[in-house]
């Protein structure tokens, strides 16, 4: 019989918050959080991207901020990459000398590689240093005066971006620029622009941890804001627009856009999307899908050339008809996340998620279903036989379920992949054969990410795991880390709506055989293949596989078994389609190998770290041990001025119970805290104009195009209404 779940508990006391998102801005002014507690002292000196982590009470701001920000995206898709500009502007209105800093998030394999700072009429252009370095050189112009822009990594998937020196009534901008792989899937290709991250709940144990286990430069405290409080802001607290440019080199059709509305302009091959509204909150990532219109595009081969040799990406994607194979009988363990950040719409889902797949159980499979918060209830002691009965109790154990608690995901991982039971007790006793598949379903907002990668490594390939990110902003990165090294795929479902229609083309993945013992080899050449421990590949992905070789030429097999038959792929090199962008996302992709060796503890930290650095001076990249600094010469801060601080809360995510995860009686009212803040509030905030305004001339000829665009959109961010 099943345990008993706990009961409701608060969330609060166990949770380490570590926040962020695309419009976090971090200025910093002592009254905005008026809930700061007795760490802010030494948290001033570094600020919150320091990394120390902190045992808020709340993690809640209470009042609305003083700085007006703005966030502008623009996306060129060429082939199956996208080049994104990121233009932030954030106002000044205090009467302080401000230092901001504020986080994003990226797309889980984005390379980040350009900062321009625009100030007036004078454009900063970044360079990469090394990490010290860089933050050594930022330290030194803030200490001077001197207007600095310093970006830095948090995550792999999270960024963070410091601003010192910004006056009185002054309006800033900064423009990232970071390219990221479009995905592709059962033959529909698919954008991704994150907007926002949750709370992330830190494992009490980590806080003492060695750091090899986890990083704390890696997690940040930034406060959350009430939704109540930005309900009547126009494009909420962070108002973002956002256009694509897409040219993926075909016609395109079934162009969808999950969570937002939008306009499509454009022939076919050539489509502009814009969203329908000017701006929209950034508590939602942006997810753009579609398809070719031809039935065979020629797509999939390309290759960029450099002074330091070739680089080729190459989609290998195996047959998409695989009913006539054998289907064996299964060992499914389904894992399901109900923590206080899943409160909402994201219970709703996973639940439903668990229900809809618990439907498709076969009698000759077996199965369990493990729950975990800051506890954790296994259904059954060990794996049962997928009878009616047992199903219907299932059904009825995950409808019980309700969010509460921290996450603490690393017991209930090391409890499905356990073989519970004897051998006689569990499927198939000692069969290696029997498939054995998790299916874990959570939004992934945890710090400990490391720790959960050791954990699949150590199981040796026992089991096969299948990541399902639920919610409005799931941790990918996470996500896809612990897919690829298990051996499975991930799966996002973004809203209600979605369950069947994301779940069933998974479900059927895992009723077929992957194609295993994968290896790849090149005829007449070579490459230097990422990644470098290939994955099982399963109907209608694609392995996708980026190289780097002397010479372009060649003929390149990818080989392995569905089944007990034999399966092969040949394309010839030499037939691959120009791109500027192949060169990047090798490195990036190398870079993940790293740190995947690093998890696995098959690379010392020393030895991870100076490769990391390696590729990423090389590459001109972001990396955990590179970042980007720029550096106005020019001094601007009078002498004996201080620079004051600010806490620029961020939006929760689309769907997220505020009530569940910080307790019903988090915010109160600051004093002076009522209607007319709220009024005042909006008639200051930003306005954004819609993208692809037109750019003229207003500088040098090399920032013409920036220059023009971006001071455009500062002035029209001074405008907004109520």
């Amino acid at each position: 019989m099943p345990h008993t779940p706990p009961s409701r508990r608060t969330l609060i006391p166990a949770m380490v918050l570590a926040l962020a998102a695309p419009a976090a801005i971090v200025v910093h002014a002592a009254s905005a959080v008026a809930d700061e507690t007795a760490s802010n002292d030494a948290e001033a000196e570094d600020g919150p991207a320091a990394g120390t982590l902190l045992l808020r009470g709340q993690g809640v701001a209470r009042s609305l901020p003083a700085v007006r920000l703005g966030t502008d995206m623009n996306v060129s898709v060429t082939g199956q990459i996208a080049r994104v500009k990121v233009t932030q502007a954030f106002r000044n209105t205090s009467k302080t000398w401000m230092e901001a800093s504020y986080l994003y998030p990226l797309p889980q394999d984005g390379a980040v590689d350009s900062l321009k700072m625009v100030v007036g009429q004078r454009v900063i252009v970044g360079h990469i240093e090394p990490r010290e370095k860089a933050r050594e050189t930022y330290e030194a112009a803030k200490a001077s005066g001197r207007k600095a822009g310093l970006v830095e990594q948090q995550r792999p998937n999270m960024f963070s971006t410091m601003v010192a020196n910004v006056g009185p009534g002054e309006t800033v901008l900064i423009s990232i620029e970071y390219q990221a792989p479009v995905s592709q899937a059962n033959g529909t290709f698919s954008l991704r622009l994150p907007l926002v991250v949750g709370p992330r709940y830190t494992p009490p144990h980590t806080l003492t941890s060695d750091p090899a286990v986890e990083d704390a430069n890696a997690v940040t405290s930034t406060p959350v804001l009430d939704p109540k409080l930005t309900r009547k802001l126009k494009g909420g607290l962070n108002p973002t627009s956002i256009s694509v440019h897409l040219a993926p080199g075909f016609g395109v059709a079934n162009l969808v856009s999950r969570y937002h509305r939008i306009d499509v302009a454009g022939p076919s091959d050539s489509r502009t999307v814009r969203l329908a509204d000017a701006a929209v909150p950034a508590n939602r990532d942006f997810v753009l899908e579609w398809r070719s219109a031809s039935a065979d595009p020629t797509l999939g081969l390309f290759a960029q050339k450099t002074d330091k040799g070739a680089y080729v990406m190459a989609a290998i994607t195996p047959p998409a008809n695989l009913d006539g194979l054998p289907r064996p009988p299964r060992e499914m363990v389904f894992v399901i996340d109900n923590s206080g950040s899943m409160g909402g719409d994201s219970m709703d889902e996973a639940k439903a998620s668990l229900i809809h797949a618990l439907g498709t159980l076969r009698p000759q499979d077996h199965f369990n279903v493990i729950r975990f918060d800051d506890t954790m209830t296994r259904l059954f002691e060990h794996s049962v036989a997928a009878t009616p009965d047992q199903v219907a109790l299932a059904t009825r154990f995950a409808e019980s379920l309700e969010a509460q608690g921290g996450t603490e995901m690393l017991p209930a991982l090391k409890a499905a992949l356990e073989d519970a039971g004897t051998a006689a007790e569990r499927p198939g006793g000692n069969d290696p054969d029997i498939l054995r598949q998790i299916v874990f379903l959570t939004d992934g907002e945890i710090s400990n990410e490391r720790e959960m990668m050791e954990a699949i490594g150590s199981d040796g390939g026992r089991s096969h795991v299948f990541m399902v990110g639920i919610g409005s902003a799931p941790n990918d990165y996470l996500m896809e880390r612990m897919s690829t090294i298990g051996g499975g795929v991930y799966t996002h479902v973004g809203a209600p709506g979605e369950v069947a229609a994301k779940m069933m083309p998974l479900l059927d993945v895992l009723s077929h055989p992957a194609v295993r013992d994968l290896s790849v080899r090149v005829e007449g050449g070579s490459l230097d293949l990422t990644p470098s421990r290939l994955p099982d590949v399963y109907a209608g992905r694609p392995l996708v596989l980026v190289g780097r070789t002397d010479k372009l030429a060649g003929i390149l097999t990818v080989s392995g078994k569905i089944g007990d038959k034999s399966w092969e792929r040949r394309v010839d090199l030499a037939s691959a389609l120009p791109s500027p962008a192949i060169e990047k996302l090798w490195a990036r992709r190398r870079i993940t190998d790293v740190e995947a060796d690093r998890a696995l503890g098959k690379l010392e930290d020393g030895r991870a770290d100076a490769e990391v650095e390696r590729i990423g001076m090389e590459s001109g990249l972001v990396t955990s041990r590179t970042s980007l600094v720029a550096v106005d010469e020019t001094p601007s801060r009078p002498a004996g001025a201080r620079l004051t601080k600010e806490e620029l809360p961020i939006e929760l995510p689309a769907g997220w119970d505020f009530d569940t995860l910080f307790g019903q009686d988090a915010v109160q009212a600051a004093p002076g805290q009522g209607s007319g803040d709220l009024a005042a509030m909006q008639t200051q905030a930003l306005e954004l104009p819609q993208t692809a305004t037109g750019f003229l001339g207003l500088v040098g000829k090399g920032f013409a195009l920036l220059l023009a665009g971006l001071t455009g959109l500062a002035l029209l961010l001074r405008r907004r209404r109520a």
